[in-house]
Order: structure tokens, then sequence, then C-alpha cells
């Protein structure tokens, strides 16, 4: 019988290529937005909150997704899903680049999110699949974490080249050559594997899933704009909370769960998802709003904004590939809080900037937080995937990259949130101008920007200055609640990884890419976090769930 690609190596790479395609893509949409927001701002003329969905939706569906879909993955197939998923994420694309009004994309950019959720818990469950040896294994993830964290950096470079030459939709045409790739080779290239006992699908638990997610961070997103003016921000909290403690109580009650909670008694798995979720709230918002920094107020082009955030790619792609070695060297526990620590202070950087400052201290901000990043997510994502048990990749891949979504919609809703009220708090509008034009000023700086071009010379000038200043207020002032946030992290990621075994429910020890384990039985402790693995060449010993 001749060998099947899962057996080849040459094939097992070029499927990984696969994987690293479609996760660099679903990574890209996901920030190549960002340059276009001033083009779309000219030709929809969404309202400020529409513009802040127009950034945030496709976060938002698919973190409330990514576990029902992850557990969907695991019954029906991975493949199948990743493939239909391709398939849907390329019509969504199609009518991204043809929205004729702001309404429109909102729909798009959700149905995209729907889209992205089934490919994103797909792809590194099939690398368990592709790659049964520990040490290929620990590589593979490192080129998949090179990818994503490189794809969420490249979104502004690939969107200023297009935007230096075609209208905004042209970001979205990108993807459907790619999905077309991706559906030709991964039907020839990737295995199909799914749990062989899944149990009954419980649409409930779907249901509670969404509902809980995208309840509590519609919630948290409409208090930080609106406070408690509406009636129905709190509510809404509410239910969403609500909706997720039902979920968790009926998921220990279930004997086939959506989503095993008992992995969170892991500290490692904890550690990682948690370390997933606070680095993308303060990375996340900030970057978006240094797209608009570097366009609105220094008036770079598009193309020039995409250059100028190139270290941040460079950094992440450098930081995926460096992950395995670092943690073998200096082991789990002081690779991710260093990281967690370097990003902190990257962003704290940022908040140094001025209207006219140095790009040196930009460039250097965007090259430490895109190297710590890619380090973050590649160790996130092993961590995930060790401590979990073969047939059940889909779902807990699901849990890491849902705090990875979730912590970007949080970080845009959040810090855009800070950002929009410093603004309007600090805008000052000269005497004399029109009402409707002060009103469209303060609801963002490209408001801004319009008022000012329907003004004589002496208050337009005096209007941009004004909204320039006020506009780097709100981004300074977010960056270093950011910087917090992440220093806290840092801080948290030290104490869940300290010297301690791990208790699952599952009884399994999930080999990390450093060769330190993932988890541990409850008859004894792990290989301490900090202690690095043995260099040897031997493979590390394997849990049943790796063999």
């Amino acid at each position: 019988m001749s060998p099947t690609p899962v057996t080849r190596p040459g094939h097992r790479w070029a499927g990984l290529g696969v994987l690293v395609l479609a996760v660099t893509l679903v990574a890209v949409d996901a920030t190549v937005l960002s340059l276009a927001i001033p083009s779309i701002t000219e030709t929809l003329r969404p309202s400020g909150t529409q513009l802040l969905w127009i950034g945030d939706v496709y976060s938002f569906v698919l973190a409330g997704l990514l576990v029902s879909m992850g557990a969907l993955s695991d019954r029906l197939g991975r493949k199948r899903v990743l493939l239909a998923g391709s398939a849907a994420f390329g019509a969504a694309s199609l009518l991204a680049a043809y929205a004729p009004g702001p309404g429109w994309l909102v729909l798009a950019r959700a149905l995209l999110g729907v889209a992205g959720a089934t490919i994103m818990p797909s792809t590194l469950s099939l690398i368990r699949t592709l790659f049964p040896d520990t040490r290929e294994r620990a590589t593979a993830i490192g080129v998949w974490g090179a990818g994503a964290a490189a794809g969420a950096a490249l979104g502004p470079l690939v969107g200023g080249v297009l935007l230096e030459h075609f209208w905004w939709g042209s970001v979205f045409l990108l993807n459907l050559p790619v999905m077309v790739l991706l559906l030709a080779l991964g039907g020839w290239l990737l295995p199909e594997s799914r749990d062989p006992r899944p149990g009954r699908w419980d649409v409930l638990s779907v249901l509670l899933s969404m509902a809980g997610v995208i309840g509590a961070v519609y919630g948290v997103k409409e208090f930080a704009v609106h406070g408690l003016e509406r009636w129905t921000t709190p509510l809404v909290f509410a239910l969403g909370a609500v909706a997720l403690v039902v979920f968790v109580r009926r998921q220990l009650r279930l004997e086939t769960p959506l989503l095993d909670v008992r992995l969170f008694r892991n500290a490692r798995f904890t550690a990682a998802v948690v370390s997933s979720l606070i680095c993308l709230i303060g990375l996340s918002g900030v970057i978006f709003f240094m797209s608009q920094y570097l366009q609105l107020v220094r008036g770079y082009s598009p193309l020039h904004a995409g250059f100028a955030e190139m270290p941040a790619f460079v950094g992440s792609v450098a930081g995926g590939l460096l992950t395995a070695r670092l943690v073998r060297r200096a082991g789990a526990r002081r690779v991710l809080t260093a990281s967690l620590f370097v990003m902190g202070l990257g962003i704290g950087v940022l908040g140094f900037v001025q209207v006219d400052s140095a790009y040196l201290l930009l460039g250097s901000s965007f090259l430490a937080l895109g190297t710590a990043e890619g380090v973050v997510y590649t160790l996130s994502s092993d961590l995930v995937l060790g401590a979990a048990p073969a047939d059940r990749t889909g779902a807990a891949s699901a849990v890491s990259e849902t705090a990875y979504e979730l912590g970007a919609a949080l970080g845009i809703a959040l810090v855009g949130s800070i950002v929009t009220a410093l603004y309007a708090g600090s805008l000052s509008v000269p005497a004399g101008v029109d009402p409707a034009l002060a009103e469209q000023a303060r609801q963002s700086l490209g408001g801004a920007l319009e008022s000012a071009a329907a003004l004589p010379a002496g208050p337009a000038g005096q209007l941009l200055a004004s909204a320039n200043g006020a506009f780097v207020h709100g981004v300074t002032v977010a960056a270093w609640v950011s910087a917090a946030l992440l220093l806290a992290s840092a801080a948290l990621a030290r104490h869940l990884l300290r010297d301690r075994p791990d208790r699952t429910t599952t009884g399994t020890v999930g080999t990390t890419a450093a060769g330190t384990t993932a988890g541990a039985t409850s008859a004894g402790p792990t290989q301490p976090a900090d202690r690095p693995a043995p260099r040897s060449g031997a493979e590390p010993a394997r849990s049943p769930a790796h063999r």
C-alpha cells in the first residue's frame, strides 16, 4: 500500500504550509482593515459607533463561535470543517469588498468572523495529526505561530500596498485567490481527523457559549462608550454573564461537554489562555489606533504607514520561530513572563508619543511588540495543545483562539473607548463653528479632518491642531493602561507557572515545544517550568495521548 500524504515527510510539511497559509490569512484579515479606516470613513461615512463595530465585530463573532466550531470540527472532521470554512470566508470577503454602506460592511465582517471561526481551531488540531512526533510538532507549532503572528503584523503592510493603488475594498478581494489555492491544496495534502467518540451534539451549550461571549463583550463595549446612559447595556452584560455561568455549570454535568472546563485546573493551560487574552487586549487596540495616528496625524500615505509598522512583522516572524529554542534554554515560565514584560515595556514606550515624535521611538516599540507577541502566541498555543487529550484538540485549541480573538475584540473596544472619550473631552472647537461641523469633529479624528476642510484657513488650522493633540492624548493614556495590563499579566503568568504539580482530569501529560511537560497526572509533579529541558537528541517521554 502506498503511503498516505500524512506518512510522507515531504507531504507533512507541505500540509503544514497549507495550514500556515490559512491561519495567516485569517490573522491578516483581523488587522488589514486598520489602514483602510480613513478611506472607509471618507467613502461610507460611518458614525463613530459604526466605525468601532467595523473594526471589532469580526473578532467578536470569531470569539463567540470558536468554542462551538472547535467542537464541531472534532465531531464532523477537522479537514472538512476547515475547507468548508475557507469557501465561506471567500464568499464573505466578496460581500465585504463591495459593501454599499457601513451597515453592510458590519454584516460582511460578521460573516467573515463566522467563517474564520471554522478555520482557526482546525489548523492547530491538524498539526497534531500531521506531526505525532513531539519534536517535529514543536517545530511545526513554531512555524504555525510565526505565520499567525506575522499575519496580524503583515495586515497593515498588505493594506498599505493595496490602498496605494486601489480602493478600500481591495483589502478583502486579496482573500479570494488565496482561498482558492487553499481549497485546492488542502483537499490533497491534509489528512482527515475527528473524535472517534464525539457523543451528543449539545445545541443548548452552543447557544449558551455564543450568547455568553457576545453578550458580555457587547456589554463591556457599550459601557465603555456610553456608560450607563442606556439601560440596555447592564442588561445585556448581565444576560451574557449569566449565560456563561450556566454554560460552565452545564459543561461540568455533561458526559461529553462542548468544552471540558476542567482543563483550567491545569495551571499551564490557564496561564496560556490568560496570557493570550491579556496580550491581545493590550496590543490590538493600541496598534489599531497607531495606524490612524500615522496616517491622520503624521500624514503618512497608507503604503508609508504599512512600511512604518514593518518592524512588528519582522519581530513576529522571528519570535514565533525562536520560541522553541528559547524555551529549551530557559523554560516556559521565564520565556512567557519575560515576553509579556517586554510587551508591557514596548507599549509603555508609546505612552511618550507626541504629534511630531521621531520614528525611532515608534519603530523600536513596534519591533519589541512584534517579537514578544510572536513568542507569547506560539508558546501559549503549544501549552494549550499539550494539555489537551488527542481527541479533544479542536475544542481545546478553540479555547486558545477564543482568548486571542476575544482579547483583540476587547482591546479595540476598550482602548477605542478610552481614546474616543479622551478625544471628545480634550477637543477644543473654535468659536463660531457651525454646530453640525462641531459635532462631526467630536465624533472622531476623521470627522475633524472633514469639518476642517469646510472651514476657513484660520479656524481649520486651530481645529486640526486641537484634534491632533486630543487624539494623541487619548492614544498615550490608552498605551499606559495597556502597559499596566501586560505587566500585571506577566506577574500572573509567573505565579501560575511556578514549580508545582499540575492536576488534570484527563490524567495525561502533554509535551510542550520546549520539551517540558504541559501537565501532569495527579500522581506526580511536572518538570519545573524554569528548568531547561534536556538538550540531548532523545525524544521526551510521551503521554498516552501522544501514542
